[in-house]
């Protein structure tokens, strides 16, 4: 059962985003949020790899990049491209990417 913290001067992780960020549709939120997801691509990556025991040289040589790139989108240095980011699911880890699109 989770405890309610009553101490003033903790936040639950929307209302720090709105008091920092702004609400939800405002550029500078948008922007953030935008990099929470290319950094969520990178820690799946990351974490799929550990998982599966490779490298990230077995990976890149799986996949036919470098290291040096699987590890930029690893730590969101750089954003992988949408034919790339398919290559390393399926030839890299043997799995099948799905997309979703959700109109608001």
């Amino acid at each position: 059962m989770k405890k309610k913290i009553k101490d003033k001067n903790v936040m639950d992780l929307e209302t720090f985003k709105e008091k920092h960020f702004g609400k939800r549709g405002t550029p500078k939120r948008d922007d953030l949020e935008s990099g929470y997801e290319a950094f969520k691509i990178g820690a799946l990556i990351h974490d799929t790899r550990i998982e599966l025991g490779m490298t990230q040289g077995q990976l890149a040589e799986k996949v036919g990049t470098t290291k040096s790139y699987i590890s930029k989108i690893e730590n969101n240095l750089k954003e992988a491209r949408l034919s790339t980011l398919q290559k390393i699911i399926e030839v890299g880890f043997g799995g099948t990417l799905e997309l979703i699109v959700k109109l608001r």
